[in-house]
């Protein structure tokens, strides 16, 4: 099995706002750079978190890999990372996707998708702290920042 190095991060302009993301998929040597904005069906841009944003972006890697791949996802997100380091998501499922005193799990569609694509590769996930000079980690809040700005765009 493979093994490919995920870069991550998303961003948004405001918490709620306007929401980006960017991956980087290294190989080997051999890196791609993705970058989106989170949008409804129609391609328009919504107003969102930064968690939507966080999660969007693991999901929008995975999603590119071709074949089941061993992926190291580094991203400087706890949301994303503790909840599968933790084993947050497990309680979860077994508590009916219910979190801590019986709420609902916020975000509950991506981490189903988040799920299924863990089915698929053999996920682990590292933190990293974010702005601290992880060159991986900058490029890809650069990038999430471009695709936050391509959405205010298109939106005005």
């Amino acid at each position: 099995m493979k093994t490919v190095n995920l870069y991550c991060d998303g961003a948004c302009s405001g918490n709620p706002g306007y929401g980006g993301y960017g991956v980087i998929l290294e190989f080997q040597g051999t890196e791609k750079e993705m970058k989106g904005y989170i949008c409804d069906d129609n391609g328009k841009p919504v107003i969102t978190t930064n968690n939507i944003a966080e999660l969007t972006a693991v999901i929008a890697g995975l999603k590119t890999l071709r074949y089941p791949c061993h992926v190291v996802v580094t991203t400087d997100s706890k949301y994303v990372s503790d909840a599968f380091n933790q084993g947050w998501i497990y309680r979860w499922l077994q508590n009916g996707w219910k979190a801590d005193k019986g709420k609902p799990v916020k975000n509950r569609e991506l981490w189903e998708k988040l799920l299924e694509l863990c089915k698929i590769h053999k996920v682990e996930f590292v933190h990293v702290n974010g702005h601290s000079g992880h060159v991986y980690n900058e490029r890809c809040d650069a990038l999430a920042k471009e695709a936050v700005k391509e959405a205010k765009k298109i939106s005005a």
